[in-house]
């Protein structure tokens, strides 16, 4: 492939008199001190995420992405699909629309491996190590920046990254007084109103900022309604060498249930179709609950201080608490006492609607300690967490209700996990142009339950994960850097319901090439990441759609990574990435027809050999962009033995955003229009599923037969959001 590389120079020329000279090195002058003054401002507010991100010296495979970026599609869709192409990573969304339950997967890692942060404070739910973005509905748009690294990447807090880690910055302190509006509607009746607002930096060196934002959608699958809302308060406080940093931020969200899926019949004539809340009345008419809903409150509070200490030290110390509670209803049809135990009629079926809570509190600290040295960076940090879970359920109704009262528990147990880490992390030049960087966690966990599905559960996790890094600079643009990583990592909940679960073990192996220039930045990674114990997706889902997940002995993940940003004019940005990979369970046992079978290396469930994506953007000038998205996924098998029954068949969208804005004279300081429209092409694609084995000896008795099954998630054909915002 031969690529042309279109490079253009420009001059700048200036004439004056002395008078003019004289006055034009006064105002550089005062210049060159307001900027020194916002670079150590943006210096100190970096510290609050540096100390977990990866630098191109660390021999990690990771991709920057400014707010900026992805703000022309920034419409009210969850922060996974504003991340879609990213190299690797394949998204889904339950109500098929990217609002409501999202997901996203990693080099076949699925979410609850992909470790987040949030100015460094852990976001995952420790206990499920799941990501619920549905509680934080609009929060892209109070980012600053993310980081995703790939692989087992650097030291972070929280759950271990088994396949990638997320590193969010919250938006920096503006220093001038501002306010937006911004609303979009779309497809489904997608409305989507938020107001942002900013002091700009007072004389006292306090600046404070908020979001609100309200979003509603009735969602592509039937019923799949989201009724979501969310808020965003931050205040800065900058003097000298410190800053001080607090936010309160979180959402509520109500959405009617969609995990459940379609099996493939359902596909082919009703790929809408919910059976969420579906019962039989008494009339024999087919009826659905109409709260069959998810209603969830999850509150955040950080306080951040950093300090620069002197003689090249830099401190950052956070304390954190999160408070979530709220439950999900269901209907359950023809249910008796045996599984509830609260006086219902033993012997007599009757329709119920249960409620099943969760209430729980997650706080703690973290801190760092950055030192620059004369040729590297020293960083020593860690933290310190704790979550305390209560997990109950409750009986609202009944046709029956016996002697059983409205608001009886027929569960309740308690949780609790600890999380403690401390890092180091030394990066130096050991030669010219030759850089290490090394990088050694000690990680202590505890983890604590009682629940009837769990059983009894203490069990306490010592974990030590080091890294080394090397990096060659070739020349001035190109470098190669390897390196070498081992993590671990703890069993979730839902594993520990599903039988006796091992710890897992990682050994990652990263090589790759770096081009960067002013025009083309190119990246070419390989990976081999081996497995002791994964914690595979079986394909199958608990009650309440959660992946099911199982330890598998020995597998691997080996891939190559291709990504780049080539700005091949002025008007003309391309952004492709390409991931080739092969994911394998190594002498994979099943048991098949009541008999234990040897089915050799099978492919690991959700993860397909084949990801691409790319950007093409045109500005014809500087206030219109246009943009063409295109991902494409290949073939996957939802389950671990390479069954048929078990294909996800691969899958291609493309998106198109338009951004139209300009600087009105009066009133307005900036007015944008957006136009997104995903799916263009009206593809019917499926991005996500399930499968599911049992064993069957009564159609033929004396006779075991597997039977296999599948359901899947349908995603929206061709739909649009429009939106408009006014800056003040």
């Amino acid at each position: 492939m031969k690529i042309v590389f279109t490079t253009c120079a420009m001059c700048l020329l200036s004439m004056g008199v002395m008078a003019q000279e004289s006055q034009s090195r006064e105002t550089a002058k005062q210049e060159s001190v307001k900027d020194t003054t916002a670079q150590k401002e943006i210096a100190l507010q970096e510290v609050f995420v540096s100390a977990l991100r990866a630098t191109k010296v660390m021999g990690v495979s990771y991709s920057n992405v400014k707010a900026t970026e992805y703000e022309a599609r920034n419409l009210g869709q969850d922060l996974p699909i504003l991340l879609n192409y990213l190299p690797g990573v394949v998204t889904t969304s339950d109500a098929g629309a990217g609002i409501g339950y999202t997901g996203i997967r990693v080099r076949g890692s699925d979410a609850t491996r992909v470790n987040v942060t949030i100015n460094g404070i852990p976001y995952n739910d420790p206990e499920s190590q799941g990501t619920f973005w549905v509680n934080l509905p609009d929060f892209g748009s109070s980012v600053e920046s993310i980081q995703l690294q790939r692989g087992v990447g650097t030291s972070t807090n929280g759950a271990g990254a088994f396949g990638a880690s997320l590193n969010i910055e919250t938006k920096r302190a503006n220093p001038e007084a501002s306010a937006l509006i911004k609303s979009s509607v779309g497809s489904f009746n997608t409305l989507n109103n938020s107001v942002q607002f900013s002091t700009g930096k007072l004389n006292n060196g306090f600046d404070l900022s908020g979001r609100l934002s309200r979003i509603v959608s009735d969602g592509y699958i039937d019923r799949a309604s989201s009724r979501l809302s969310s808020y965003f308060l931050e205040g800065n406080y900058q003097r000298g060498s410190t800053q001080l940093k607090g936010l309160l931020f979180g959402g509520h969200e109500i959405t009617y249930q969609a995990w459940n899926g379609i099996d493939g019949a359902t596909l082919e004539q009703d790929r809408t179709f919910n059976p969420s809340g579906l019962y039989i009345d008494a009339q024999g008419n087919t009826q659905f609950h109409d709260k069959e809903e998810d209603n969830y409150k999850q509150d955040h509070a950080q306080f951040h201080w950093s300090e620069e200490l002197g003689g090249g030290w830099n401190s950052q110390m956070a304390l954190h608490f999160t408070r979530g509670r709220g439950y999900f209803e269901q209907y359950k049809p023809g249910e008796t006492d045996a599984d509830y135990g609260i006086g219902l009629p033993a012997n007599e079926p009757t329709d119920l609607i249960r409620r099943r809570w969760l209430d729980n509190r997650f706080y703690g600290f973290t801190s760092s300690l950055v030192k620059t040295l004369a040729k590297g960076q020293l960083i020593i940090g860690g933290a310190w967490n704790t979550y305390e879970g209560a997990h109950f359920g409750e009986v609202i109704w009944a046709q029956n209700m016996g002697t059983a009262y409205k608001g009886d528990r027929y569960y309740e147990d308690n949780s609790i996990k600890t999380d403690g880490n401390i890092y180091a992390k030394w990066q130096t030049e050991l030669a010219a142009k030759l850089t290490s960087f090394v990088d050694l966690q000690y990680r202590r966990v505890g983890y604590e339950a009682n629940g009837a599905e769990t059983g009894l559960v203490d069990d306490t996790f010592n974990f030590f994960n080091p890294k080394l890094g090397l990096t060659l600079a070739l020349d001035k643009t190109n470098s190669l850097y390897t390196s070498y990583a081992i993590a671990h990592r703890e069993p979730n909940r839902n594993d520990y319901e599903g039988g006796n679960p091992e710890p897992e073990r990682l050994q990652d192996i990263e090589l790759g090439w770096r081009y960067l220039s002013p025009s083309l930045q190119l990246n070419t990674n390989l990976f081999y990441m081996r497995y002791n114990n994964q914690l595979v997706l079986t394909g199958a889902l608990n009650d309440v759609g959660a992946p099911l997940r199982e330890n598998v002995g020995d597998s691997y993940r080996l891939g190559l990574e291709i990504d780049a940003r080539w700005q091949m004019h002025r008007k003309w940005l391309w952004q492709p990435n390409l991931s080739l990979s092969d994911h394998r369970n190594i002498d994979f046992y099943f048991k098949k027809d009541g008999v234990l079978t040897p089915l050799g290396n099978t492919q690991i469930a959700f993860s397909p050999r084949f990801i691409a994506g790319q950007l093409l953007q045109y500005s014809p000038n500087a206030n219109t962009n246009i943009g063409l998205l295109h991902k494409q996924v290949g073939k996957q098998y939802m389950g671990n033995i390479d069954s048929k029954a078990s294909v996800l068949e691969g899958y291609g969208q493309t998106d198109l955003s338009v951004q139209y804005q300009w600087q009105p004279s009066h009133t307005f300081k900036n007015i944008s229009l957006q136009l997104l429209v995903n799916n263009i092409f009206n593809k019917l694609y499926v991005s996500n599923g399930y499968f599911y084995t049992y064993d069957d000896d009564f159609s033929n008795p004396g006779v075991v037969t597997t039977i296999e099954g599948a359901g899947y998630y349908p995603q929206a054909g061709t739909n649009f959001l429009l939106g408009m915002s006014l800056a003040f």
